[in-house]
């Protein structure tokens, strides 16, 4: 079945993710972080062989690492978005495997992306991508998180090199009110593409005949009866089996943390 072509932004702005194949970590130690960081950095700021400057081959307006998976709000440049997103990967990818002697592919095979066409949608994302360490767990507010660029947004203007562009979204929101917005959780509603919370290819009734047929549950919601190792085994398969992250969460009565986490 040939892949489903891209949609393009009108405003040339994506919300991009990359992912470890098969969910493995992609970060290791402090070092891997500051590897990728630097391979971002150089999309911005390219130079070539003989250390002249290059036009930027994207803007970056946000990022966050997770051990696993890698958010980014990306508008392309001199470079398409695949073009970059690959210079990323493949780079990432041969310091990977030198380190920690591994083969074989690192990133799942095909990235995911989604245009982002209005202002609104724009710091929707801004806000999600700088909470997914609250939304994990790890930290308890956006800013303890080492990983992710809202600290270029509180340093802005004090002539560090950064890798985000902050200028043009501080002149939309002042720091002290986007500071605000990024630290107000977004609802577990809001629907926001991501590998585990996207559309579900199972309808609802699918996902029920799961559930009685692989477990003898009557209702989906049953399973909160089960102890916490026995859901997380259940809804891994369940997420195997194509259920989304929101439609168990709906079916189930199961926090979306314990549900991505599974």
């Amino acid at each position: 079945m040939a892949r489903q072509a891209r949609e393009v932004s009108g405003t040339g702005i994506y919300h991009v993710m990359m992912r470890g194949i098969n969910r493995q970590n992609i970060f290791e130690d402090e070092e891997d972080y500051t590897r990728f960081l630097e391979l971002l950095l150089q999309m911005v700021c390219p130079v070539d062989d003989n250390g002249r400057p290059l036009p930027s081959r994207c803007t970056f307006y946000a990022y966050c690492l997770m051990t696993n998976h890698v958010h980014l709000l990306i508008r392309d440049g001199a470079e398409s978005l695949a073009e970059v997103i690959k210079r990323i990967g493949v780079s990432y990818a041969q310091y990977y495997n030198k380190k920690y002697i591994h083969f074989g592919h690192l990133f799942q095979d095909r990235f995911k992306s989604e245009p982002v066409n209005d202002n609104g949608y724009f710091f929707t994302l801004l806000r999600y991508i700088h909470q997914n360490p609250v939304a994990a767990g790890i930290t308890k507010d956006v800013g303890s998180y080492k990983w992710n660029s809202w600290g270029e947004y509180e340093r802005s203007g004090n002539g560090i090199q950064a890798i985000c562009s902050t200028k043009p979204v501080l002149e939309r929101m002042p720091l002290n009110e986007l500071r605000g917005l990024v630290n107000d959780l977004l609802p577990k509603t809001v629907s926001i593409l991501d590998y585990d919370s996207g559309s579900s290819v199972r309808t609802d009734e699918e996902m029920i005949d799961f559930f009685v047929n692989n477990y003898s549950l009557t209702r989906p919601a049953d399973l909160q009866i089960y102890s916490r190792d026995r859901q997380k085994d259940i809804l891994r398969d369940a997420k195997e089996y194509g259920g989304s992250i929101r439609q168990l969460v709906r079916l189930t009565g199961i926090s979306f943390t314990i549900i991505r986490n599974a």
